[in-house]
């Protein structure tokens, strides 16, 4: 597997247009459709989407890189070191670098501050949101394709990816230890499929389960889906600072808090009654004296009526007794 193109569309003077770019676009378009139309379908105004969408752009652009640069980039010289003895590159986006985590934390809040200002409720639009990501993600995950980037380590499956020595990071720059023949995971494509099955399945179980499920209910089924895979494939990735001694670095620690709270929270929203709420079922008061007084006459009235019934009964049996006998 390797790239068909360029990384560079086209090039006029100084001016350069990447695929990069392009498929970033595409994958933040797409995304805000698919989320316009799921609010609209439900009854929202999802026109306002692609208006929250010049609230959230910028800073979710902002947040991908910086958590990029910053926290996800390995450490060493082609890591941070790089980003900070030459802190222009940390603007330029378009050569690839950057976190949907980042994007997450700095768009989410953008978002939120967007919904409190014209007064829409949060959690349809975050359903919305959710199912656009999805799609969004996929969508970017080409880009990281032509840029030769999101790999992981070598392996011999048929579909590996070849990396050319100058995409490569150490140590698979090696060009002696790791020649030209050799072929990496594409992270890339295993989060792109993942992606896309989330999709197909939240949209799917949106329409399937309609009836049962509450807003905010395909947000948080989004916040299982995503992170999970993306908990896995972070073991793989070869571009990331990870805690020393551990195969584990801090997306792990999001995601993980991700899938098990947002698992938490479902489980909760959708549980049936506790055995707490069952006891709490209010009894019946108890009477009062006036009740208590009726209650009593009524039990004297019906022991009259049963004395007077059994003395019947005796006598009647009497009579015909010496009737027989007579």
């Amino acid at each position: 597997m390797y790239p068909p193109v360029s990384p560079i569309v086209f090039q006029i003077g100084p001016f350069s247009l990447h695929w990069y770019g392009l498929t970033m676009t595409l994958a933040i378009f797409m995304g805000t459709y698919i989320a316009g139309r799921y609010i609209t379908r439900h009854g929202r105004d999802g026109s306002a989407v692609w208006d929250m969408l010049m609230w959230v752009l910028i800073p979710a652009i902002i947040g991908a890189r910086l958590y990029y640069v910053f926290i996800q980039s390995p450490r060493g010289p082609g890591g941070l070191n790089e980003y900070l003895a030459h802190p222009i590159e940390i603007l330029q986006v378009w050569r690839g670098g950057i976190h949907i985590y980042g994007a997450f934390i700095f768009g989410g809040i953008a978002l939120i501050l967007f919904l409190r200002y014209r007064k829409l409720p949060l959690l349809p639009y975050l359903d919305g949101v959710g199912l656009g990501l999805l799609v969004g993600q996929a969508i970017g995950r080409i880009g990281n394709f032509i840029n030769q980037e999101l790999y992981g380590p070598p392996t011999t499956l048929p579909w590996g990816l070849r990396i050319d020595a100058d995409h490569r990071l150490a140590p698979y720059n090696d060009m002696t230890k790791y020649p030209d023949s050799v072929r990496f995971h594409p992270l890339f494509l295993y989060e792109l499929l993942w992606d896309a099955i989330g999709f197909a399945l939240i949209l799917w179980i949106s329409r399937r389960f309609s009836k049962h499920l509450k807003e905010g209910d395909v947000f948080l089924l989004f916040l299982i889906w995503s992170p999970l895979g993306r908990f896995f494939i972070e073991f793989l990735r070869t571009d990331s600072w990870f805690f020393p001694g551990t195969p584990f670095n801090p997306v792990h620690i999001i995601t993980a808090i991700m899938v098990i709270g947002a698992s938490t929270i479902l489980f909760l929203r959708h549980r049936g009654p506790s055995i707490s709420q069952m006891r709490n079922v209010p009894e019946k008061p108890p009477a009062s004296e006036d009740e208590t007084l009726v209650e009593d006459e009524k039990s004297e009235d019906t022991e009259n009526v049963n004395s007077t019934t059994s003395n019947a009964s005796v006598n009647t049996s009497q009579n015909s007794v010496l009737g027989l006998e007579n």
